[in-house]
């Protein structure tokens, strides 16, 4: 496995590649995150941006979303996958939000996952993005990045992957590295033709150079 070391030495190289990585989804609120970090299972964040202007406009409230019928939330978000389900998990979410909660998005990952449709990563993500508690989500880009560094175990679960990462970083700066791995998954670490001759990070990475020879 890479060790502590290697692993910041790994991620300070991908901070001078992608410097400043940010969330995509655009919220201007932890309940508007919540609710767009929740439609982005399985979708993109650029499809998620695309509904949630005129989704906000519709429901801005927790209240509003809980008193409202689902098929009028459906109508909102029914381009984003696993539209029907997304729906429900949104009404009920928030009307646990009004009736345990006053209506506000708690703060701590017990009470976050509590929540319907909200897991680990959600609760991860809205943590870190909106209230800036040292948190560590994990998604696919960043699963694939763990595995082919070895930073985790190639049948690591999410959590144990979570787990590795936190160990190996420093807490202050978890979110940035959550928010870089993310890109750098999208733009050089791809799951298919994976951009391994323009990767700092190719001298550490035995997939990497296999990829390299066997594309020939």
């Amino acid at each position: 496995m890479l060790s502590k070391a290697k692993t910041q030495w790994a991620m300070h190289q991908l901070y001078k590649l992608i410097p400043d990585a940010q969330g995509a989804l655009v919220a201007d609120s932890p309940f508007q995150l919540l609710i767009a970090v929740m439609l982005s299972a399985q979708a993109t964040d650029v499809s998620v941006n695309k509904v949630t202007p005129q989704l906000f406009a519709d429901f801005p409230t927790p209240a509003s979303f809980a008193n409202a019928e689902i098929a009028n939330i459906e109508a909102d978000i029914h381009s984003i996958g696993l539209y029907h389900n997304k729906a429900k998990h949104i009404k009920t979410c928030c009307q646990q939000l009004m009736a345990d909660f006053g209506g506000e998005v708690p703060r701590t990952h017990a009470e976050l996952e509590q929540l319907a449709g909200v897991g680990r990563k959600t609760a991860n993500v809205v943590l870190g993005d909106a209230f800036n508690v040292p948190s560590f989500a994990v998604d696919t880009h960043v699963t694939r990045i763990a595995k082919r560094l070895k930073i985790s175990a190639q049948d690591a679960s999410v959590i144990q992957i979570e787990k590795d990462f936190q160990a190996k970083l420093t807490k202050k700066t978890w979110v940035q590295a959550h928010h870089t791995l993310i890109l750098f998954g999208r733009q050089v670490c791809t799951a298919r033709k994976p951009h391994c001759d323009e990767c700092p990070l190719l001298r550490i990475c035995q997939a990497g150079q296999q990829f390299l020879e066997d594309r020939g």
